[in-house]
């Protein structure tokens, strides 16, 4: 496995790194299989895992703070705060309020005095980021995170908290986490050319499009399919996209004598913004068909060839991204007066 340093922060990472979004009752309920699943990935070489105060409402962490539990010096800790932990809006966001209250909660869940990357999960837009920025920053100088960043900010966004920083001279974002694949190249366009700009390490998740590149014959059958209903319907206008550069890529992974799965997450850790890769695997067995595409590097051709199945910085499904979507595009009344 191989290492990379995480942007300004120092701080060295595996360059694939475990998602534990899949530990818990979004995914894998069994707590002792997941615990095994996470134990085999340390084993193999991976150092960086990635959790979120919402997976499985707080399952996640917990599973992890389980198996760490003995190993917490060897793992760089990272988690996520602000999608909503309850009802009450004050369980959300990226207010002082919900940073103190949420980065305990995880703590707690975790078993650990500190986070060695504590993330905002999605963009705050009710919230002055000179107020998110010092409360991290208090965060930070109290020992209780080593550092924090970013998750799907857009490049104007990660722009202004950097400025904001300056201004209010507090710590700054020094991460950026974004979905990234073969089949959602968007950030190519402005997100890593700025994350580039400012010295920010790159966590990118969903290497495998949310299993569209994983090389399963039936996805309107797989786990996730239960969950986003009619996203894998090859007779939409981009499921029939998806399905052709599937099939393309496919042939283009065998020809270069790999999986379609491993081509895809060689693709992401071969661009130069990219820091480290998140893997979600739900049982041992996706772990282990996964790792070998840490070894694996592909010339320059074959991402040629890609490009021309999927041309840098588009993507195929505008709603891959529908977490993200800001305010005033999902809300009319914020575009008419």
């Amino acid at each position: 496995m191989q290492r990379r340093i995480l942007g300004a922060t120092g701080i060295s990472v595996s360059d694939v790194a475990l998602g534990a979004m899949m530990f818990g009752a979004m995914g894998n309920p069994d707590h002792e299989d997941s615990v095994r699943i996470i134990h085999r990935a340390l084993d193999a070489g991976i150092n960086l895992i990635d959790t979120a105060d919402v997976y499985s409402a707080g399952e996640s962490e917990e599973i992890v703070g389980t198996a760490i539990r003995g190993r917490r010096d060897d793992v760089v800790l990272a988690s996520k705060f602000g999608l909503p932990m309850g009802a009450d809006p004050n369980q959300s966001g990226a207010s002082r309020r919900w940073i103190m209250q949420s980065v305990e909660n995880s703590l707690r869940r975790l078993g650990t005095d500190h986070l060695d990357l504590y993330q905002l999960h999605r963009p705050d837009h009710d919230t002055d980021p000179g107020e998110t920025l010092s409360a991290l920053s208090d965060l930070v100088q109290a020992g209780k995170v080593r550092a924090f960043g970013s998750s799907m900010f857009p490049a104007e966004t990660i722009v202004e908290a950097q400025r904001a920083a300056e201004r209010r001279g507090t710590h700054r974002f020094l991460t950026e986490q974004t979905m990234y694949s073969i089949l959602t190249r968007r950030p190519e366009a402005s997100v890593f050319p700025v994350t580039q700009r400012h010295g920010l390490g790159v966590l990118t998740f969903s290497p495998l499009n949310s299993g569209w590149l994983s090389g399963r014959a039936n996805l309107a059958s797989s786990h996730r399919a239960s969950t986003r209903p009619g996203h894998y319907d090859p007779s939409t206008p981009t499921g029939q996209a998806k399905t052709e550069a599937v099939a393309k890529l496919t042939a283009l992974a065998a020809e270069a004598g790999m999986t379609l799965p491993h081509l895809a997450i060689a693709f992401v850790r071969a661009h130069p913004a990219v820091t480290s890769v998140l893997i979600g695997p739900r049982t041992q067995e996706q772990l282990d068909s996964l790792l070998p595409a840490a070894e694996l590097e592909l010339s320059g051709d074959i991402l040629d060839r890609i490009d021309e199945i999927v041309a840098p910085g588009t993507e195929l499904d505008p709603a891959d991204n529908y977490a993200a979507t800001p305010p005033a595009i999902a809300d009319a009344r914020l575009r008419r007066r």
